[in-house]
């Protein structure tokens, strides 16, 4: 790991933190729909897996020593006994998985497997670590969080879809990612 590793680390923990910017849409379930997954997606696609999940450890840190950086201006600890504390952990795996088939795939990389590599890690990853954590907060059954999180597909697909356009424009225009 070099210097320009640790500055791409911290410019996508930057960029996943500028995605909290933009206003949560609140619902009744308690988990808010925000830019801000979508930044997993993007660190581990244009990243790769090691630098990806770094940039989202990283971000992780600074929101659970208190930094307001999650969508709404929330941070500290308290974020993890909320029912999106899941969902904001799973982020660091995400990027992680995302990164890994990226660079597998690397030589052949098209707009159709990085979509697949994102619903992947952005949806069905984070929904398998974030939905049962939501239900154990919530004090609901898995099967009611699973019935709820169904308002969430067509949105994050949405997210992946961006994500994998956006990681497709960095492959072809600055490729910071080396096949493996």
């Amino acid at each position: 790991m070099n210097t320009r590793d640790l500055a791409y680390i911290a410019l996508f923990a930057a960029i996943v933190a500028a995605l909290g910017i933009i206003p949560p849409i609140a619902l009744p379930i308690g988990v808010p729909i925000t830019a801000q997954a979508m930044g997993a997606m993007l660190a581990g696609s244009i990243l790769g897996a090691k630098r990806g999940a770094l940039s989202l450890v990283l971000f992780t840190v600074l929101v659970c020593i208190g930094l307001p950086l999650l969508s709404g201006g929330r941070g500290g600890l308290g974020v993890l006994a909320s029912p999106t504390g899941g969902f904001f952990l799973s982020w660091i795996p995400v990027a992680f998985l995302i990164g890994f088939l990226t660079e597998r795939a690397w030589g052949k990389l098209n707009f159709l497997n990085l979509f697949v590599f994102c619903v992947l890690g952005g949806v069905v990853l984070s929904y398998a670590i974030g939905t049962p954590w939501m239900a154990a907060v919530a004090g609901i059954g898995l099967d009611k969080a699973l019935m709820a999180m169904a308002i969430y597909v067509p949105g994050d697909l949405l997210k992946a879809g961006v994500a994998a356009a956006v990681a497709l424009t960095a492959k072809q225009s600055y490729p910071l990612i080396t096949a493996r």
